[in-house]
């Protein structure tokens, strides 16, 4: 696959350092993360790609026919083409470390490429994820580093399908924190906060 399957923006970091994968939420676009990911991740190399689907003009990764219905098989195409944008990335860089960070739909693609390809990242924070299906980990999540992070008032995302997914990914194996604060699909300062340790952890080899 391609490093330029999609549109998508560079911001280059340290030579060699750790590579980050930004992917934005349902309308937004290749530019609405990335100075997030410089503040949390200052050395690394910063790729943003903007979904290659529109709803009614809104880009997205995959198609949905409601709100939390997915079309799967749309899911299982978008997952695997990220996954060879990533690779294909990954394989020029050569860095050391790939990091992953997506807000709502993209929370929920990089879920996907996380179950379809457990080894593609270090670390990966899923910012409001919304996962209505049961996943299948294609592997061992052993030694991966997710943190989630949700709103107890979430109406896009339930309380009780994060707490479903945190219980998932343990399941296979993965290091999972959860980090929620009392309101609804907005991020808050501790949620960034919490990316920021986890990002730093993995930058200091711990």
């Amino acid at each position: 696959m391609s490093k330029d399957a999609y549109a998508h923006k560079v911001l280059p970091g340290s030579p060699g350092g750790p590579l980050l994968f930004v992917f934005h939420g349902t309308g937004g676009d290749e530019s609405q993360l990335v100075s997030l990911g410089r503040d949390l991740a200052h050395q690394a190399t910063i790729v943003s790609p903007r979904g290659d689907v529109s709803e009614q003009g809104a880009a997205r990764f995959f198609r949905r026919t409601g709100e939390g219905v997915y079309d799967m098989d749309d899911l299982a195409r978008a997952t695997a083409k990220m996954a060879g944008f990533v690779q294909a990335h990954v394989e020029a860089a050569k860095p050391s470390a790939v990091l992953g960070l997506g807000y709502s739909n993209g929370a929920n693609v990089l879920a996907s490429l996380v179950f379809e390809t457990p080894d593609l990242f270090d670390a990966t924070v899923l910012m409001h994820p919304l996962i209505p299906f049961e996943p299948q980990v294609k592997g061992s999540l052993a030694g991966r580093h997710i943190l989630v992070t949700a709103g107890r008032r979430d109406p896009i995302c339930p309380p009780n399908l994060t707490a479903r997914l945190e219980a998932y990914l343990r399941a296979d194996g993965a290091d999972v924190t959860v980090e929620w604060h009392e309101g609804g699909h907005e991020v808050r300062p501790n949620e960034i906060e919490a990316a920021r340790r986890l990002f730093a952890t993995i930058a200091q080899g711990v």
